[in-house]
């Protein structure tokens, strides 16, 4: 190792180049011998240099080695004490981890209780799912009796026709083979419901409202009357011309006619209060008869109607053209159709309410057989 730190040495610190001054010829054997002794010197010197230094790098690596290994050493104590704890805390788990035996007991315990959990999912599930059959069920109950309700009371056959189509539809869903009877006689009743004739008494209440503000407005026509041989006319005739009377009579009868051979009869002009009277009494009965429209109660929609056309004849002038109009309407819409037969679902509710009853007889025979089995 000395050896290698030799050069380095020698090229830290160079050889310094000595000078020799110019020697006489005739002393050169003593100055040479003198220059031999300084080189070796040098040399000498140089390489106790290298020694030094080299003793001094070897001292140098052993303190780093012992450094090193006390590092080494306590690296492998801290080690060894985190190994000691983490086993010592790993020993307390394990002790404190049941044996094999409850370890057996647990696995068993817990297969009982997944398997009671799952039977009690099932039967709350069937449970739930009857639940809401039978919600569905009642559901089409109450439909078809508010079909029912709707035929008898309103003779309503689109509403009545549209509930029994949405029960019909729910046992549809419950896609059960014993609900076939009472699906049987829904087609039946729905059949039935859509060959039924249904009348636009929406129309026809309409078309009354009309001819009620029409007759709000309805004013009697003053009559007239024709030709000039009136009674009063005739006697200022006979008299004598330029008679006081005989002037008289013609101013007279300008506001006054008598005719003894009149064909019809002239009724007064309503006025005032009476008009008022007249137009209320025809308005009341053309409501009357949007009622009956609306409820199908043919008797009273064509009294209400009759009743309309008597007061129209007894205060209003026929010769009026409205008037006259008003009549007309009057006897086209007292033909028209607002009563009809309507099906009988009394039928179709007792056979649904049959399969309701075998329905819920079948879900008590199956809880009773569940609770015995248990």
């Amino acid at each position: 190792m000395s050896e290698a730190a030799t050069p380095k040495a020698q090229e830290q610190t160079p050889t310094p180049e000595v000078k020799t001054p110019p020697v006489s010829p005739k002393k050169a054997p003593r100055s040479a011998a003198s220059a031999l002794a300084v080189f070796a010197l040098l040399v000498g010197g140089g390489g106790a240099a290298a020694g030094a230094w080299s003793l001094w790098q070897l001292h140098a690596m052993q303190v780093r080695e012992q450094q090193q290994a006390q590092d080494l050493q306590r690296t492998r104590d801290d080690s060894a004490q985190r190994v000691e704890a983490l086993a010592q805390r790993l020993d307390s788990r394990l002790s404190a981890l049941p044996s094999a035996t409850e370890l057996d007991e647990r696995r068993r315990l817990l297969a009982n209780l997944q398997a009671d959990q799952q039977r009690l999912s099932q039967r709350l599930e069937s449970v739930l799912d009857g639940s809401r059959q039978d919600w569905r069920l009642e559901e089409a109950e109450h439909l078809l009796r508010l079909a029912t309700l709707r035929l008898n009371a309103l003779q309503d056959v689109t509403s009545a026709e549209a509930l029994v189509q949405a029960a019909d539809d729910i046992l549809r869903q419950q896609d059960d083979p014993a609900a076939f009877a009472a699906r049987e006689q829904l087609s039946r009743s729905l059949e039935a419901l859509r060959t039924t004739q249904r009348p636009d008494r929406v129309g026809l209440f309409l078309q009354l409202g009309a001819l009620r503000e029409q007759a709000a407005t309805l004013n009697p026509l003053a009559p007239t009357l024709q030709g000039q041989g009136d009674a009063l006319s005739e006697l200022a005739a006979e008299g004598e011309h330029g008679a006081w009377w005989s002037d008289w009579l013609k101013t007279l009868s300008q506001y006054f006619r008598i005719e003894f051979d009149a064909e019809r009869n002239v009724r007064p002009l309503l006025s005032g209060q009476s008009l008022s009277q007249v137009r209320l009494s025809l308005a009341l009965a053309l409501e009357q008869a949007q009622w009956a429209a609306l409820h199908g109660q043919s008797g009273v929609y064509r009294q209400s109607l009759k009743q309309a056309e008597e007061i129209l004849d007894a205060h209003f002038n026929l010769d009026n053209p409205d008037s006259r109009a008003l009549r007309q309407r009057f006897s086209e819409l007292a033909e028209a159709s607002v009563e009809v037969k309507v099906p009988d679902l009394s039928e179709s509710l007792d056979a649904l309410q049959a399969y309701l009853q075998r329905k819920h007889a079948q879900r008590r025979q199956g809880a009773a057989a569940a609770e015995g089995a248990q």
